[in-house]
């Protein structure tokens, strides 16, 4: 944990910037996989975390404005959980390691949120993201699943605040980075034809365990690329294929790292794998060279997209002007994904809380195929803490569906599309900080180049 003048500082803040009423923040409880008592790996809400940073299960909190109170709200253990979990400090400890000395039992909340309701307070909540939250607002305050009204100005000053990282935040960001990055070097050197996903996907976890972090997400380690997200890990390394391993650590605390690979499975690259990854390096490396404080994430994201379609009109397969291209979408059959994210004690930070707010500042996004998943459009400033990650893919299924429609053939060359269906997708990441006058790479350096990769190979 932060000192505790860090989380008393930060609801101060908070105070102030909402001004009035009571804020109801819901931590997470235990879930159970397949029954109750034998759970997930628990993670307490991010938010929670932020202003309270007690990562126990079964704690809720209020902060009222109004009568300047802050309270957790929570439970002491009962000797059967001691006999199963050993001795742990008591809510009130808990409680004072984060500046609070208001402590109450779980059964008091609704008593105290229905007193608030009945002066006439203001009571103001999150966007619920688990089933649990949806049944507790419904027990607290009578809100029906599906119903519930979040405060739009706690979400935006607690996006403001959380978008900002400060020094120690930095400092635990990029804990999180260098033990990512020693998860991919460790793919990186691993690797081998007849290798299955599997054995890698395990190396990968036991670097992070190995350090004293969790995944901060599931790992992606695949030979089939071309789908985005895919957690399948029962296939074969085959020779002549590649290795895509999109893996992040996690601290104690719950600040997360996020970075991409992509191996290939020989020694080397094939010179058609390397015509593609050369594109792709020079669509990141283009992407970084353009952050800094003031520039719309979106005009990076547009230049990265430009980049790409120049290097496959080069290669024949896509035609016109890379510019327009982009423009009309037809980047998106190659590039149907967003470039970054913000990143910070969520991997995609407060995706929960919208990433129109996140993002976006409000703006609306846009509904474009490929862009509407740019998940930051908004103009960078420092203290934001993001991914950079294009990539290249040659989805079957899209390439089919586009072709039948008569999509963009003014920038697609079809023929020679075809000829690519087989080769799968490409995507490298790091994470970058945007500083007062540009950016800095968090974390060790993973390879990037082919010629990096091959060199680890």
């Amino acid at each position: 944990m932060f000192p505790t003048q860090t989380y008393v500082n930060r609801r101060a803040l908070l105070k102030k910037r909402i001004g009035s009423g009571l804020i109801l923040l819901l931590g997470n409880n235990e879930a159970g996989m397949n029954y109750a008592a034998n759970t997930y790996d628990f993670r307490q809400d991010s938010s929670f975390l932020y202003y309270f940073g007690l990562p126990f299960a079964g704690l809720n909190a209020i902060i009222d404005i109004d009568n300047d109170r802050e309270i957790i709200f929570g439970d002491e253990l009962t000797i059967d959980d001691i006999v199963w979990m050993g001795t742990q400090p008591s809510l009130r400890d808990k409680a004072q390691r984060v500046g609070i000395s208001d402590t109450r039992p779980t059964s008091d909340l609704r008593k105290y949120l229905d007193a608030a309701r009945a002066k006439g307070q203001t009571v103001r909540y999150l966007p619920p993201y688990r089933a649990e939250h949806n049944l507790t607002l419904l027990r607290l305050l009578d809100v029906m699943p599906g119903a519930e009204k979040p405060d739009v100005d706690l979400i935006r000053a607690i996006v403001d605040m959380r978008n900002h990282k400060t020094e120690e935040e930095i400092a635990e960001i990029e804990k999180a980075c260098d033990v990512t990055a020693d998860m991919h070097i460790t793919a990186m050197r691993m690797l081998r034809p007849g290798m299955r996903e599997c054995e890698v996907s395990a190396a990968i976890q036991a670097v992070a365990e190995a350090a004293g972090m969790r995944l901060s997400f599931p790992i992606i380690a695949t030979v089939n690329g071309q789908t985005l997200h895919n957690h399948y890990h029962g296939n074969v390394a085959r020779s002549g294929q590649m290795l895509l391993v999109d893996a992040g650590a996690e601290t104690e605390m719950g600040y997360a790292g996020d970075m991409s690979s992509t191996i290939c499975v020989d020694p080397k690259f094939t010179s058609r794998q390397k015509e593609i990854y050369d594109i792709q390096v020079a669509s990141h490396l283009a992407a970084v060279g353009a952050l800094r404080p003031g520039v719309p994430f979106k005009d990076v994201y547009e230049l990265s997209c430009e980049v790409v379609c120049e290097g496959l009109k080069q290669l024949g397969i896509m035609k016109g002007d890379p510019k327009e291209a982009v423009a009309a979408g037809a980047h998106a059959m190659f590039y149907p994904c967003g470039l970054g994210h913000m990143m910070g004690l969520d991997v995609h930070d407060m995706e929960n809380l919208g990433e129109v707010w996140v993002g976006y500042d409000g703006q609306p996004k846009s509904t474009q195929f490929g862009r509407k998943s740019l998940r930051l459009a908004r103009p960078l400033e420092p203290g934001f803490v993001h991914t950079i990650e294009p990539g290249i893919y040659f989805i079957p299924e899209l390439i089919d569906l586009w072709r039948s429609q008569h999509k963009f053939e003014d920038f697609i060359n079809y023929d020679e599309v075809e000829k690519w269906k087989d080769f799968s997708g490409i995507r490298n990441e790091e994470d970058y900080l945007i500083t007062d006058t540009g950016c800095r790479r968090l974390g060790k350096k993973i390879p990037l180049t082919t010629e990096e990769v091959e060199a680890m190979r």
